[in-house]
């Protein structure tokens, strides 16, 4: 019987204690091969198609961490977190992103690019599709919050803490960030660290509906 790489138990025990945490400690800061390791967890995120149509902008420093304090609601997360990651999406998304991909995926796998022909046709007219059919930027978006699903499991294991932000002016973030110059916008936040010892939040049982109320079984 092959042994798992993670039990059940140690799964469940990690997931409940995570929490979305109020309250970092500031003096904490993420050991660097934790930080190494967790960051190829976003590498290894899965996206629809392979496209991977993001970017993750990892904030450590101190004044860019304050400046955007006041575009997060004045959320203290933002600072007092040893790292700070936004989730940013592609503005524009279209055969020069898929023609990137294809060149990646030639280069990793040792295949010519004639050989994706067919794949490039389906790619190019999955984004190509009407406006009022599809929403490139809608789609880009969900990718983005499966990296930062992947993110908050992953730092769960790893013992780090975690405040998922959507608390946040986007159009003030790629201001401050100069992301719309770089051709990317952004979607989403998280504050990665550890928690403080004052921060109630994270002793108060989880609130969650009953499985049978969530959870539909179909033989």
């Amino acid at each position: 019987m092959t042994t798992k790489p993670v039990s059940n138990d140690t799964l469940l025990n990690q997931l409940h204690w995570r929490y979305a945490t109020k309250q970092f400690d500031a003096t904490r800061k993420i050991p660097a091969a934790d930080w190494q390791t967790l960051e190829e967890t976003l590498l290894l995120t899965p996206s629809s198609f392979g496209l991977q149509p993001w970017r993750f902008i990892v904030v450590t420093n101190p004044a860019t961490k304050e400046k955007l304090v006041p575009a997060s609601w004045d959320q203290r997360q933002v600072t007092d977190a040893s790292h700070l990651v936004v989730f940013a999406i592609k503005k524009e998304l279209g055969p020069r992103e898929v023609d990137r991909y294809l060149g990646r995926i030639a280069d990793v796998r040792g295949v010519t690019r004639e050989s994706l022909n067919g794949f490039r046709n389906v790619l190019v007219d999955f984004l190509a599709q009407p406006a009022d059919q599809f929403n490139p930027q809608h789609w880009a978006a969900r990718q983005a919050y499966i990296a930062l699903g992947n993110l908050l499991t992953s730092a769960a294991l790893l013992g780090i803490d975690t405040c998922p932000m959507e608390g946040i002016e986007p159009a003030r973030y790629d201001e401050i960030l100069g992301l719309s110059a770089q051709g990317y916008q952004t979607v989403v936040a998280a504050a990665v660290g550890y928690r403080a010892a004052s921060d109630k939040y994270a002793t108060l049982p989880k609130v969650r509906f009953a499985p049978e109320e969530i959870i539909t079984h179909i033989a």
